[in-house]
């Protein structure tokens, strides 16, 4: 049987990325630094030293290079889907794909990504490939764009296109919530997982400087349900209109949502921490706490 219909245009977005890094206009990577930082930031929160890590499809190679300047990672392997992504050196450049990995099974201590899995079209098989990959006790650490990002931009175009065409064309990718991706992680078979959200909001002066932004990431419209069209002229002033009516601040500058949802979770290891069996306490909770039990069926103070 077929799998479920690709979301993304992959080809297109590869080309779009690399425009973007082959224009003379700077490269807007403020989320992916930041993304980078937090990134870091939580790694060394693990006291751990990781002899074989890889990068996953990051944009940039900004992440593996912090891991390989790092003292807690020995060598790391950037996955890039082709060359005109890898602009710096890293430890070792690996021209792959993150829905088909190219690493044997068991062969990583560690496994991160920045900005880059919420693109793919099988994500639930994009884990487990990422899982398969990892050696026992080995972790995976990666944010995605998820929830309410871009939620702004894709409420003013729905506003403008219905006001002016009568229908909506797909111009925002949708965002998985952060619910959806922890039943993901348990899903892949990820022991230990762990969940959790940090919302950023950027400000703009207009519409039109988010869009900049937006290309300069190599990061627009590549839905394969997309319009073919060119956007109408009318259109697009009536969104910016609209997004300057509905999320500007006093100041007259507009909100621009981004949500990075932060994934974590470990292959399994029988070393690994585990719930006790159900009626395996050796304590009482009534002990505990100081008070009288009361069997099933009885009333307090009867």
């Amino acid at each position: 049987m077929d799998g479920p219909a690709p979301l993304f245009d992959r080809a297109l977005l590869d080309r779009r990325r690399d425009r973007a890094l082959r224009a003379g206009t700077p490269v807007a990577d403020f989320l992916l630094r930041a993304a980078t930082d937090d990134l870091v930031d939580r790694l060394m929160a693990v006291k751990r030293v990781f002899a074989r890590a890889a990068d996953i499809a990051t944009p940039l190679p900004l992440l593996a290079g912090r891991l390989a300047a790092s003292s807690q990672v020995e060598s790391v392997f950037r996955v890039a889907r082709s060359p005109e992504t890898s602009t710096e050196a890293a430890s070792f450049l690996v021209i792959g794909d993150e829905e088909k990995l190219p690493f044997r099974a068991e062969s990583l201590d560690l496994a991160v990504s920045a900005l880059a899995l919420h693109y793919a079209n099988d994500l639930p098989g994009a884990l487990v490939q990422i899982r398969r990959a990892l050696k026992p006790d080995g972790l995976f650490l990666a944010t995605l764009l998820g929830g309410d990002t871009l939620t702004e931009l894709r409420q003013s175009f729905a506003v403008a296109e219905a006001e002016l065409t009568g229908g909506a064309s797909p111009r925002v990718a949708p965002f998985a919530e952060i619910r959806v991706l922890g039943g993901l992680l348990q899903r892949a078979g990820f022991a230990l997982p762990v969940i959790d959200q940090d919302r950023l909001t950027v400000r703009y002066d207009t519409m039109f400087d988010l869009m900049r932004d937006l290309r300069a990431m190599g990061a627009t419209n590549a839905l394969v349900e997309r319009a073919r069209q060119p956007l109408r002229r009318a259109v697009l002033i009536r969104a910016a209109g609209v997004y300057a009516e509905r999320f500007a601040d006093a100041d007259g500058r507009v909100r621009a949502t981004f949500d990075l949802v932060w994934l974590s979770g470990w292959a399994p290891d029988e070393s690994q921490q585990k719930p006790l069996r159900p009626g395996s306490a050796k304590t009482r909770l009534a002990d505990a706490l100081g008070v009288r039990e009361v069997p099933t069926g009885d009333k307090p103070g009867g």
